[in-house]
């Protein structure tokens, strides 16, 4: 038996698995649409202010129905997952209250939503007066015996990241995002939990929603968008946080009302509809990465045989040098752009400069296969996305074969 064969062989039971999770969550999809009598009438937009825009609410309550919300505001007005998670944090968050991340800091682009790094008035929850803790993990999890003395009377918010991100850590099952939600309502029952849901929809048979989060925010053009949705991002969770964004997303009075959604509601309802099916090719291609690199001598988390909540996967090297050629080797492998080779360069919202690799239909879409990250010790990049499951492969076998040259 060759060596891909033997892989193939190892990782047998570990796909199945990610097909019964699979199944599952198109049957939850499926009966979503159904429920809400999704018709092709719906994939017609409205123009200019967008106001009965039947097609646009209809998604709405899919999504809701989905993620086992009261309510979604889901839009291709949201640029980012990082936009839909700051509209959540300026819809709901007023001056003197208290925002606190129980999973360490969260991720670089949400740094300066909270505070800007130069003292700049830019805007962010800083100059608006509101106050922000951050509670470091403790070899890797959440530690719990500190939330009295961090949940205060001023805490209005407590926010989860649940994947990884660019940080040296595991990221955080829903089982465990469902414990740190219970101890947080033992300090305080009535403080709203928020948790950044992006690379983690459709992983589990479960979303944060089912498990005790009030809101929980993404990207269109990560999971839920299914590799075809071209922008946008989504909120979902209790109605009235809802409406509290939905005014801070257009305009105090005008909320959900409005909102021109233009040629995208067919697109956002059929990525939704293949999301499911394409989170479950990018999780077997993170399993390939995982059990290829190891086989390789690479140290790659998680580990193959590990559950897995996102689809991301961190891959280490010992220097910047290795770092950035594996980086412009999935280029390299890349359907479009390929013959591009990436530079490390300063992007908006990272203090270091990052390698990105990102040969993908959708401008930034890492639900694609992409591989990128700062470009700081330790040395990692964060391998994610594959539309194709043989794509992964081939991608991945060819960037560790041109570093080993």
């Amino acid at each position: 038996m060759n060596k891909e064969a033997n892989i193939e062989e190892q990782l047998r039971t570990y796909k199945e698995n990610i097909e019964k999770v699979v199944l599952a969550n198109q049957e939850k999809v499926l009966n979503a649409f159904q429920e809400m009598r999704v018709s092709d009438r719906h994939f017609h937009s409205e123009t200019g202010y967008g106001y009965d825009d039947e097609g646009r609410e209809t998604l709405e309550r899919v999504y809701a129905e989905i993620f086992r919300g009261e309510d979604a505001l889901v839009r291709p007005q949201f640029v980012s997952g990082t936009h839909a998670i700051s509209t959540a944090f300026f819809g709901i968050l007023r001056p003197g209250d208290k925002l606190v991340y129980i999973t360490g800091d969260p991720y670089d682009t949400l740094e300066e939503v909270i505070a800007s790094s130069d003292g700049e008035d830019n805007g962010s929850l800083y100059d608006y007066g509101i106050s922000y803790e951050s509670m470091p993990l403790v070899e890797g999890s959440v530690d719990s015996n500190r939330f009295s003395e961090v949940i205060t009377p001023e805490t209005k918010m407590v926010a989860i990241q649940r994947s990884k991100g660019y940080a040296d850590r595991p990221s955080f099952t829903i089982d465990e995002i469902e414990g740190m939600i219970a101890e947080v309502r033992k300090v305080r029952e009535d403080v709203i939990v928020f948790v950044d849901n992006c690379y983690g929809e459709f992983v589990e048979t479960q979303e944060p929603t089912e498990v005790g989060a009030d809101l929980i925010a993404g990207s269109l053009i990560k999971n839920p968008g299914g590799g075809i949705v071209r922008t946008g991002g989504y909120i979902a969770g209790r109605k009235d946080l809802i409406d509290k964004c939905a005014h801070r997303l257009t305009a105090p009075g005008l909320g959900k009302g409005i909102g021109a959604s233009l040629s995208v509601l067919q697109e956002m309802y059929q990525g939704v509809f293949l999301a499911p099916h394409m989170v479950g090719e990018a999780l077997k291609g993170a399993l390939f990465t995982a059990k290829y690199l190891e086989e390789e001598g690479f140290t790659s988390k998680p580990s193959f045989d590990e559950k897995r909540t996102d689809l991301i996967q961190a891959v280490y090297f010992d220097e910047a040098e290795q770092m950035v050629e594996f980086c412009r080797q999935i280029q390299a492998a890349s359907p479009v752009n390929a013959f591009v080779r990436p530079e490390p360069s300063p992007l908006p919202g990272y203090e270091s400069e990052v390698i990105m690799a990102a040969g993908t239909f959708v401008q930034g879409a890492s639900l694609e296969l992409t591989a990128d990250g700062p470009v700081r010790p330790p040395y990692m990049a964060f391998v994610q996305g594959g539309l194709t499951y043989e794509h992964v492969k081939i991608a991945v076998q060819r960037a560790v074969q041109a570093i080993q040259e």
